[in-house]
């Protein structure tokens, strides 16, 4: 019995011959070959992802605003509210009329809100108009004027409340935005560049980047507060924050 299963076994198997051995022997090879090649470059790739820069690009230009918009607004106050409607109808044509002698259209001027309160003052009724109008162009030039000869309604007898001046806006922010992203983006670039000539390594791409907010000011200087007026020479800027990879 044992001689037959011994026979049996020896049939089902056999010793691989040195071809055989050779072969798996290469397969093995060069799965550890390639095994260790995979490990050492990921261990690379992690060790770049580690060697990195962070710095920030800034972009700056001067434009000049392409809108001008006026709220003027003013007011009558009087016992009789047929006599304030009177007075604010006389201050509305005069305005109209100053914006006409300076080339203006009608329509550039429009109404943009009118107010009526009452109170009693010892029993006696008294009335105060506040109206409002608005001042919408695309002529810079033709608005500073009227900016530099709004005294002309005062000696009109147009009394002109607080609040009351021109406003400059800039729209054609979206025209030049690529170029200033591209331009905050080189800035940050030469930033990364001296910092690895520094430390004696290379820039490599960009690992990741950040667009910061377009900030649009007056180019002198805050604007607006009180006794300043707002100018049509603007500052745009936009501040980038980008990852560099270092070589």
């Amino acid at each position: 019995m044992t001689d037959e299963n011994s026979e049996n076994t020896g049939r089902g198997w056999r010793m691989p011959d040195a071809r055989t051995l050779l072969v798996a022997s290469g397969v093995l090879g060069i799965s550890i070959v390639a095994g260790g090649y995979l490990l050492g470059d990921g261990l690379l790739r992690a060790r770049m992802a580690d060697r990195s820069v962070t710095v920030r690009g800034l972009a700056e230009r001067e434009v000049t605003a392409d809108l001008a918009t006026w709220t003027i607004s003013y007011s009558a106050q009087s016992t009789n509210l047929a006599e304030a409607q009177g007075d604010i109808d006389r201050d509305t044509e005069a305005i109209r009329a100053f914006f006409g002698e300076l080339g203006f259209e009608a329509e550039a001027l429009q109404p943009s809100g009118v107010n009526v309160s009452q109170y009693n003052n010892r029993g006696q009724p008294s009335y105060t108009i506040r109206q409002r109008l608005q001042l919408r162009t695309t002529d810079i030039d033709r608005a500073q004027d009227a900016v530099a000869r709004q005294f002309d309604l005062v000696r009109r007898g147009v009394v002109l409340e607080e609040g009351s001046g021109m406003s400059y806006t800039f729209t054609r922010l979206n025209e030049i935005k690529p170029e200033m992203v591209a331009e905050a983006t080189q800035d940050a670039r030469a930033s990364a560049s001296q910092f690895a000539e520094d430390s004696g390594t290379g820039v490599g791409g960009i690992r990741s980047a950040t667009q910061g907010y377009f900030s649009i000011a007056s180019r002198d200087g805050d604007a607006g507060g009180y006794g300043v007026a707002d100018t049509p020479y603007k500052l745009v800027r936009v501040v980038t924050t980008i990852d560099f990879y270092l070589d």
